[in-house]
């Protein structure tokens, strides 16, 4: 906890303790952004991202103090704004990626499921004109550790 008071605005232990055991908001990020430029569109907010925009601290603050009044997770963001090795949704334009988001704060914590398919990943690297020889060994590794799940 170091670190978070520099961060985060005003008594960190005091908001803490007023939403242990509070429920967060899960929301997908296409209805963070929606949430957000409805917000605009009514003046509460100046700067709406666009879908596939990547979300400011402070529209991440504004969703968790104006929008949902509390800690808030947002999953499935757009590949674009996303690393290559993040597992891509079925939509094919969103991967399974989620950040956590505090009040006041922002985002505290972020994480991703790895793509585990190496056909898509060869897919993804590709698309993306990635030297595929520098990444030949992302799809074994990734193969022999679905031998031995880990969780890293």
């Amino acid at each position: 906890m170091q670190g978070l008071p520099g961060f985060c605005k005003g008594p960190l232990r005091e908001r803490l303790a007023g939403i242990a055991g509070t429920a967060f908001t899960r929301v997908s990020y296409t209805a963070a952004v929606e949430a957000l430029q409805a917000a605009a569109a009514r003046g509460e907010l100046d700067d709406p991202p666009a879908w596939g925009d990547d979300l400011s601290t402070a529209h991440e603050r504004f969703l968790c103090d104006a929008v949902f009044a509390g800690p808030v997770v947002v999953h499935d963001y757009p590949k674009e704004i996303k690393a290559f090795y993040m597992r891509q949704n079925d939509d094919g334009r969103t991967v399974a990626a989620m950040d956590v988001l505090f009040p006041r704060c922002g985002e505290i914590v972020g994480g991703s499921q790895r793509e585990e398919r190496p056909d898509v990943l060869d897919a993804r690297v590709a698309e993306l004109g990635l030297d595929a020889a520098a990444l030949a060994w992302s799809p074994r590794a990734r193969a022999a550790r679905a031998q031995r799940p880990c969780c890293g």
